[in-house]
């Protein structure tokens, strides 16, 4: 059994939050990781900006205002450039990023990577490729989010689904852009059609709550199409999530350049939900051609697909049973094992 050392200062969360309340996709990641590499056999300790120390699902949980060990088998620092050259003694260092490593080039950065040289993971081939090749690292690797065990257990469906679509991801990352094709091609290709919106502010914690007016404006035009067949649900818990992508017939989402991964269309797939995307940053990574979905270029080619999907129950049946196939092997276990080599824990 190894000692591992898990920090991060980005916004108020701990172990339980996962069950009890919509998270977004690096703080899923970090709480599944912690978990994953307790069950694996090892002690994990998290530093964190969660509201009291506690101990859940084998994970030791405590403020980082308490401070951090200066020592351990392994380091995993999320994110946070102050949190680099904590835990000074660790056999291993890893660096975990979510974002475009853009931001990693700041002089802030880069010294403190400079001193410590710490392996930098990332999640794909094109987030790796946001990263420079003469910017400071002390190794680069690429480990895939794993898939919540939630989303990786279902069954094929007898019956087509009605054709009801689904939205999961920030409003900001282009849900007008969906929204204006929906109301103007894909709806009036397929009456009756829904959207649900489930999205909202309160997933992202105090970062949400600065951006909620500019979420808001878009949320509020979400609201506004009703008559479009657009339902604004708002967000949920993964435990609930799981059923609402259950019942839906596809996942219409445009993508964003700052999508590194994108758990919201991975979760998608692995359900054996058929996603339509279009062809930007790291979506390209998240499904298979003309298997389990489509990944387009232009509105065009996007309303076009998302009708298809929509409306033809053999198209639908063929991608629905290729994403179960081939879309939901790679679980959080698999991720931990990835992070244990790198850190020579095996």
């Amino acid at each position: 059994m190894a000692r591992i050392v898990m920090t991060d200062d980005g916004i108020v969360f701990d172990g339980a939050s996962l069950e009890e309340k919509p998270l977004g996709g690096a703080e899923t990641s970090f709480i599944e990781m912690a978990n994953a590499l307790a069950a694996r056999g090892h002690e994990v300790i998290v530093c964190n900006k969660c509201p009291a120390e506690r101990t859940h699902r084998g994970v030791h949980w405590r403020p980082l205002a308490q401070g951090v060990p200066d020592s351990a088998d392994l380091y995993i620092a999320n994110r946070g450039d102050r949190l680099i050259r904590l835990c000074p003694k660790a056999k291993r260092s890893i660096f975990w990023i979510h974002n475009p490593a853009g931001y990693l080039l700041k002089a802030r950065y880069q010294w403190k990577l400079a001193l410590r040289r710490p392996v930098i993971v990332f999640s794909g081939a094109s987030h790796a490729g946001t990263y420079p090749g003469w910017a400071f690292a002390g190794g680069r690797e690429i480990v895939p989010y794993g898939v919540t065990d939630l989303f990786r257990h279902a069954t094929p469906r007898e019956q087509v689904p009605p054709p009801r679509a689904i939205f999961t991801s920030n409003p900001l990352r282009s849900l007008d852009w969906l929204l204006e094709l929906w109301a103007a091609r894909i709806r009036p290709a397929v009456p009756g059609a829904e959207l649900h919106i489930f999205a909202g502010a309160a997933t992202y914690g105090a970062a949400g709550a600065a951006k909620a007016d500019r979420m808001g404006l878009v949320l509020d035009r979400a609201a506004a199409l009703a008559d479009h067949g657009v339902v604004l649900r708002g967000p949920v818990p993964k435990t609930q999530l799981v059923g609402e992508l259950g019942a839906a017939r596809a996942l219409l989402y445009r993508g964003d350049i700052g999508e590194t991964f994108c758990s919201a269309v991975a979760e998608a797939q692995a359900m054996g939900l058929p996603v339509v995307l279009e062809d930007i940053a790291c979506m390209s990574e998240r499904v298979i051609p003309d298997e389990t979905g489509y990944c387009v270029k232009g509105e065009a080619d996007f309303a076009t697909a998302a009708i298809q999907v929509l409306s033809d129950d053999t198209l639908w049946r063929r991608l629905h049973r290729g994403a179960l196939a081939q879309q939901r092997g790679w679980g959080w276990d698999d991720a931990a094992a990835s992070f244990e080599q790198i850190g020579g824990l095996r």
